[in-house]
């Protein structure tokens, strides 16, 4: 019986890195089911996902040891995955709108994901967690617990062996250590008036200034605030008739949309990071 990984990879941009990694999944008797591949010009980089069928008890862990040599003579970095939903941890505040998305693309079947807890500041969203049975971790934060607070969230990414933290609408920001623990591997979302609009109402800041397209951008977690790479945009036109009530609600459609497909591309192993940018094959 065979079964599918995938193969991610970045590295200096060379003639021969695809009959290379080609040829070596040859050897080993499996046979490529899609593949995606994009050269950077500008910065002179090749970026690789492959989809990869492989015969019966083939070994991920072996086999990426023995490609170790591949990856070196082109300098590769370089990931073998199989393709099993990850599993993902959420974190709430009080706006349960991304939540409710992301349990629904769970609960369907199309989020490419697992969520295995529901962790929050507040004790709001816990009966859509209890809802769908999922666990809820209240960890409440205050100046003074912070730290405290950021080293109970990593422990509970342990704990639930989370793959991918998920800031939806998360109201707390994480310090630099904590961003740096989980660089890679939280992703975040805001409104795409970031940085026009800053502060308390951000809607009604932009229904005062009459904006004509309201948006969300879905992006990995860094130390500086929501200037991580983005990983995908939503954006809907509107007009004059929407008061900051109407703009609301569809900048939290924008979200969601703009969320679920970040965390599915992710956990799909469909984003390479590209500096301070991604790489996504959709």
């Amino acid at each position: 019986m065979s079964h599918t990984f995938t193969l991610t990879l970045s590295c200096p941009n060379r003639t021969g890195i695809v009959r290379a990694v080609s040829g070596y999944l040859f050897e080993r008797g499996c046979d490529i089911g899609e593949h995606q591949q994009f050269d950077d010009a500008v910065r002179d980089r090749l970026f690789m996902r492959t989809q990869v069928t492989a015969p019966e008890g083939v070994d991920l862990e072996e086999m990426s040891r023995e490609f170790a040599p591949v990856a070196a003579e082109f300098q590769m970095t370089y990931e073998f995955s199989a393709n099993a939903n990850a599993r993902i941890l959420v974190m709430v505040s009080k706006l349960g709108h991304c939540l409710n998305d992301l349990i629904f693309r769970w609960r369907a079947g199309s989020l490419g994901a697992d969520i295995v807890a529901v962790v929050s500041n507040h004790e709001d969203l816990r009966p859509m967690a209890d809802a769908a049975g999922l666990p809820f971790v209240h960890v409440p934060v205050t100046p003074e617990t912070k730290e405290a607070a950021e080293a109970r969230l990593l422990q509970l990414v342990d704990e639930y062996d989370a793959e991918l933290v998920v800031l939806a609408r998360y109201m707390q920001i994480l310090s630099d250590e904590t961003s740096k623990a989980l660089h890679g591997r939280a992703i975040n979302i805001h409104h795409s008036f970031l940085p026009g609009f800053k502060g308390a109402k951000p809607y009604h800041q932009a229904y005062d200034r009459g904006v004509k397209l309201v948006g969300a951008t879905a992006h990995y977690v860094t130390s500086d605030l929501d200037e991580g790479p983005i990983i995908e945009q939503e954006v809907i036109r509107i007009d004059h008739t929407y008061d900051p009530r109407a703009l609301q609600t569809v900048g939290r459609d924008a979200e969601a949309l703009a969320l679920s497909r970040a965390v599915r591309w992710h956990c799909e192993r469909r984003v390479l990071l590209n500096g301070h940018s991604t790489v996504v094959f959709p």
